[in-house]
């Protein structure tokens, strides 16, 4: 497990390795169609948590990290498609999606269980 808890800089370093990966897909129509769709999702979460980080309300803020998590829900099942389709080998992205998914929804969690602590309080 890592210990890296800079979240920004893993969804970037994410997102970098993603563009990689769908840079060395094969261009048929498969790589090309599920290349399109893992560059959008796969780059997507770092730009989300960004804006996060800007959020002008609790609600806000876990809006935005459920964006995050929802491309990265999307990423996961595309990498997935490609590995059964052997068209990828390298398991280091789906790892970290893995990885990264269980963050995220351990944080919406925890964000969302303090956003009803806040609407009790006097």
């Amino acid at each position: 497990m890592r210990t890296e808890y800079n979240l920004e800089e893993r969804l970037i370093r994410f997102a970098i390795q993603i563009t990689i990966l769908v840079e060395s897909l094969p261009e048929t129509k498969v790589g090309s169609h599920l290349g399109g769709q893992l560059l959008r999702s796969g780059t997507s979460p770092a730009l989300n948590y960004a804006e996060a980080q800007a959020a002008e309300s609790r609600r806000d803020f876990i809006h935005k990290l459920r964006i995050v998590l929802k491309e990265l829900r999307e990423t996961l099942v595309c990498l997935r498609i490609l590995v059964g389709r052997s068209m990828i080998a390298d398991l280091v992205p789906l790892n970290e999606c893995r990885e990264l998914i269980a963050i995220f929804t351990k944080s919406i969690a925890t964000a969302t269980a303090g956003a009803s602590r806040d609407k009790h309080k006097p």
